[in-house]
């Protein structure tokens, strides 16, 4: 069975054609900046341009990069603050003509790594942390989704957001090297493990694929290591998200 998988970035859309049973790309990813300002109207113009790009016409799954309550926007997290209280999956779908299954990106991605990469069949508590734009959590217990976790935002002792000292974005913004950046990072995941004394931490997003540049300056007596779909594991898990709905 193939599903349209679409991930919704900070900073681009990224989307493929997924076998679900396997959870391999079955086409060319296709990616396209996201646009700025990233209102609704202008996120769901490009989701319309990939869809027609694929030529799909059946079932997609997306992961969105905000809090989500009943496929409703909580906040317009790093997009925009016009989305705050729209049905994501509602808007992409008049857009679109398509069904759409919408989860939280970070989610998306542990669905994928719990079912075909570093998760497979773990038990116990294993959090999924992605790195880019934002930090976006995905918790698991026993191989079962927590939905909706916003690890991201925990508050380190100067009262800001994890998010803001520590994501990719920061380390941009700020012009960290990789030395500086890992250190930060080790605060975070010292603190996120001293919460929730999780059995496995995953890392995710643009910074799964160069995990090995700051890796030795995080000390946690917990298992730390890099998504095995690196950052196609939010299109993967999108489209099983889709797969889990249509069951």
């Amino acid at each position: 069975m193939e599903i349209l998988g679409i991930d919704v970035g900070g900073t681009g859309i990224k989307a493929a054609v997924v076998t679900v049973e396997t959870g391999a790309l079955s086409a060319e990813k296709k990616r396209i900046p996201t646009p700025r300002p990233a209102t609704p109207e202008a996120v769901a113009n490009v989701i319309q341009k990939i869809v027609k790009h694929f030529n799909w016409e059946g079932p997609v799954g997306c992961g969105f990069p905000t809090p989500l309550k009943h496929g409703k926007c909580m906040s317009g997290g790093n997009l925009h603050e016009d989305w705050k209280g729209l049905n994501v999956a509602e808007l992409f779908k008049n857009e679109t003509g398509n069904e759409f299954t919408v989860v939280n990106d970070a989610d998306a991605a542990g669905i994928a790594e719990i079912n075909f990469g570093a998760g497979k069949d773990k038990k116990g508590v294993v959090i999924m942390i992605t790195l880019g734009t934002g930090i976006g959590s995905a918790f698991f217990l026993d191989g079962k989704l927590l939905p909706n976790t916003e690890f991201g935002h925990l508050y380190n002792r100067h009262g800001d957001s994890f998010e803001r000292y520590a994501a990719d974005s920061a380390r941009k913004r700020e012009k960290l090297s990789q030395k500086k950046w890992g250190k930060r990072l080790d605060k975070y995941f010292n603190h996120l493990n001293f919460i929730m004394s999780p059995d496995l931490i995953i890392i995710g997003g643009g910074a799964s694929k160069r995990v090995h540049k700051f890796i030795h300056k995080i000390d946690v007596d917990t298992p730390i290591v890099p998504a095995e779909a690196e950052n196609e594991a939010g299109i993967i898990g999108a489209a099983m998200a889709a797969k889990f709905e249509i069951k």
